[in-house]
């Protein structure tokens, strides 16, 4: 399995890069990985014999065999392109790559990327932008094909969605992995509607929410239809404790929680609260923000899940989104993203549309249950959009620009269902607000909806979450 995997990321992602690249790459890195000076690996060198002439000119069969702790070490410090062409050189570049990956040891935190998909390829593949090398990647996921999903969901290298019957996977668009999610007749509102076989053709939505029973009858939906409705925004989370996974779904009516962990049977609802539009995981902890900035914690460890609000509704509420995300050092931030121009209740005939203005930040005081407002993140940049919010410091990744946001379009008015409308989707420069494209939008299709991933080619453990 682990060389059909590597094979397949190679061919499909096309990976392929000149030689003297990689040699160029790798001794680079070596210095560093062995603390010599330039001076002493000149030395080191000569006394075993090899000559490292790094030019065009260099050749495989100049390089030393290093030995395969050292190659290990080096190629723990690659972003996962240049990871997985160095596997590719040789034998034992190969069986190094091997080891690091079959020993868990390859944990570097990789730059994100732009996944969308494309009308110019096929339904099956999805195309991968690295902001770290401005390339170009195009993958092919397992089925159903990705053109055919909408995704609802990205967190930790895996990728959330729903199918053609609003079904849920999660699948690693790198490792090609793909694991079934409880099924969506288990979640509180819905229910499957038989024909005449004993097969579900239909769903039923209730409306009720733990705040309210309903202001309407419940509604009739085809099987590809209900994912439109239902499904908001969803994120996978480890939790250390259980050495699970947590899979956490924001989802109608009034976007309330539900979750469940890799190998459950069913969903289980978080009522009775609603309007939420982020969710984060921090020391055992569900952290989730309403649309009105209040914020709330789960601690799901016991037989029934217990909440308590932190944080009361904020003054500052406009129309847009709010995000809560964990800073690099240690405070949770609330974010709020304002529409700076938009018509979300167009004439009849006119498109809706909303473009994002403005951001605003606060750090969470959850001692004293306030916020503090910040006019800059300095050395650290946001990602902001189906993906779980981050925010990361530039200096530890070169091709980010600091006291940036980068976000791409969730907005809840019309993620799934409206297809053919624009895409709210950039960079945003803090300290002037203008903002400038990430790829041109002509590029990447309407639906699904694009969305930031940070890839991983780490596989799930499923042996220790008790699935078969």
């Amino acid at each position: 399995m682990e060389s059909c995997s590597v094979a397949r990321i190679m061919s499909l992602g096309k990976l392929a890069i000149h030689r003297t690249y990689l040699c160029t790459l790798i001794f680079r890195t070596l210095p560093k990985m062995l603390g010599f000076t330039p001076s002493l690996l000149k030395r080191f060198c000569k006394a075993e014999h090899v000559e490292l002439q790094l030019t065009k000119k260099t050749t495989l069969g100049t390089l030393p065999e290093l030995p395969p702790d050292i190659l290990m070490g080096i190629f723990a410090t690659l972003e996962i392109p240049d990871l997985v062409r160095a596997g590719s050189i040789c034998s034992s570049w190969r069986s190094a790559y091997t080891s690091l990956r079959s020993l868990g040891q390859y944990k570097l935190q990789q730059t994100p990327c732009l996944l969308y998909t494309s009308k110019s390829t096929s339904e099956s593949v999805a195309c991968l932008y690295s902001l770290a090398e401005k390339r170009l990647y195009k993958l092919t996921l397992p089925e159903p094909p990705i053109r055919t999903r909408c995704l609802i969901g990205s967190s930790h290298g895996w990728l959330i969605t729903a199918d053609e019957r609003s079904e849920m996977h999660l699948v690693n668009p790198v490792t090609g992995e793909q694991i079934a999610l409880p099924s969506v007749i288990t979640i509180e509102q819905v229910r499957p509607i038989f024909d005449e076989h004993g097969a579900v053709h239909k769903y039923e939505l209730s409306w009720h929410t733990g705040m309210h029973d309903g202001y309407n009858l419940p509604s009739i939906f085809d099987l590809d239809n209900l994912r439109h409705e239902l499904h908001y925004k969803a994120y996978v989370f480890s939790d250390a404790s259980t050495e699970s996974f947590i899979v956490v779904l924001i989802h109608n009516p009034m976007r309330q929680l539900s979750y469940a962990r890799v190998g459950d049977d069913k969903w289980t609802w978080l009522p009775p609260h609603d309007v939420y539009d982020d969710c984060t995981y921090k020391n055992g902890l569900l952290y989730a923000v309403t649309s009105t900035g209040e914020i709330h914690t789960f601690d799901l460890s016991g037989p029934v899940a217990s909440m308590k609000i932190i944080m009361g509704a904020s003054e500052n509420v406009s129309a847009g989104s709010a995000y809560i995300v964990q800073a690099p050092w240690g405070d949770l931030l609330l974010i709020w993203r304002i529409f700076g121009y938009y018509d979300l209740e167009p004439e009849p005939g006119a498109s809706v549309f909303w473009q994002t203005g403005r951001i605003n930040m606060y750090e969470v005081d959850m001692v004293a249950s306030k916020l503090k407002e910040i006019n800059s993140l300095r050395a650290h940049v946001l990602f902001l959009g189906h993906n779980q919010s981050l925010c990361l410091n530039a200096e530890e990744y070169p091709a980010l620009k600091a006291n940036h946001v980068y976000f791409t379009d969730d907005s809840f008015f019309w993620t799934t269902g409206l297809k053919n409308n624009h895409r709210d989707m950039g960079v945003l420069n803090l300290d002037d607000n203008s903002r400038e494209e990430i790829i041109s939008p002509h590029l990447c299709s309407n639906f699904p909806a694009p969305m930031w991933i940070t890839a991983d080619l780490r596989k799930m453990n499923l042996a220790s979450v008790g699935v078969a």
